[in-house]
């Protein structure tokens, strides 16, 4: 009886928010500078990434498994561990495109390549010409024969015709013994044609007038073809590179520079031609040192060499 009498006493605690003292907003507000830290992270990582890790990252996120098992381009960055990333580990050279996979087919332009090359070649003959024409505008020796050194350019390339005038023959009459001064003509040209890779054309040219100097077999094309294999010598005793060399050939008085007088001093000439890359080509077609019994291939896999050197 005497513990049903007991009273039982409940004792509440009351809690208070803590004031000034409580933790609560101590969590709420590091959540809020953990996520500003992050968010200030990725401005960063995004503004110090390239363009083409940005890309691949985006195409690792799209195909993940794909890009991982296969690699390729897409495998992300520059740095990147995973088959098909870039060979700069410093990420200096950003995105890197990756090899061609194997048994992966390798498509060119060529028409866009063989059209880019023949651009940029283009300007260096261009150039070549302007400083040849310096060269005799600047040399008092060459000055004098301004009027016998022609320049132009042809369908095959660079044309430098060295032509003879009435009382100032580059030859000795008859033969293929040079003058004094055209040897210091042909040393002038030599240096400056290496300061271009093309490979160089030579043709001799005579006037109308036969050989008459009683050699049995021996005529205006032998004299042609003696006179354009001196002036080769001269060029490389002038200090043009041997290799250049491709064609020599002594056209005789066939392609007569004035048509309208065959016999005019002025169809006796030394020409030569910086050949272009399709001359070059066609010269070697001809000579058969290229195999044109695939439609060509050979040419055209060397344009694609050439386009992609220029793309590298």
């Amino acid at each position: 009886m005497a513990d049903e009498a007991r009273p039982i006493v409940v004792k509440k605690i009351k809690k208070s928010g803590g004031g000034h003292h409580g933790g609560a907003w101590k969590i709420a507000y590091a959540d809020f500078v953990t996520a500003m830290m992050a968010f200030f992270l990725l401005m960063w990582l995004l503004g110090s990434t390239s363009k083409g890790d940005l890309q691949g990252i985006a195409e690792y996120f799209q195909t993940p498994l794909k890009v991982a098992m296969g690699g390729g381009s897409g495998a992300g960055d520059s740095s990147h561990v995973i088959k098909g990333g870039g060979k700069d580990l410093t990420r200096k050279d950003g995105q890197v495109k990756a090899s061609t996979a194997p048994g992966e087919k390798k498509t060119y332009n060529i028409k866009a390549a063989s059209e880019l090359l023949e651009k940029v070649e283009g300007e260096r003959l261009r150039a070549l010409k302007k400083k040849i024409e310096e060269v005799i505008a600047n040399s008092p020796i060459l000055r004098q024969y301004k009027n016998q050194l022609l320049l132009d350019i042809t369908s095959e390339g660079l044309r430098i015709q060295i032509v003879d005038e009435q009382n100032r023959p580059m030859f000795a009459l008859a033969k293929a013994e040079l003058q004094p001064y055209t040897r210091e003509i042909l040393h002038e040209i030599g240096l400056a044609l290496n300061e271009v890779p093309n490979k160089i054309s030579l043709s001799g040219h005579t006037d109308s007038m036969p050989y008459s100097r009683g050699e049995k077999g021996y005529s205006n094309w032998e004299l042609s073809a003696d006179r354009a294999n001196a002036s080769r010598r001269e060029l490389i005793a002038g200090g043009m590179d041997e290799s250049k060399v491709l064609r020599v050939v002594g056209l005789s008085s066939v392609l007569p520079f004035d048509k309208e007088n065959p016999a005019s001093p002025a169809n006796r000439r030394i020409s030569i031609i910086v050949m272009n890359r399709r001359a070059e080509l066609a010269a070697l077609q001809e000579s058969g040192a290229v195999d044109v019994s695939d439609g060509g291939t050979t040419a055209a896999k060397e344009e694609q060499n050439a386009g992609d050197a220029q793309a590298n």
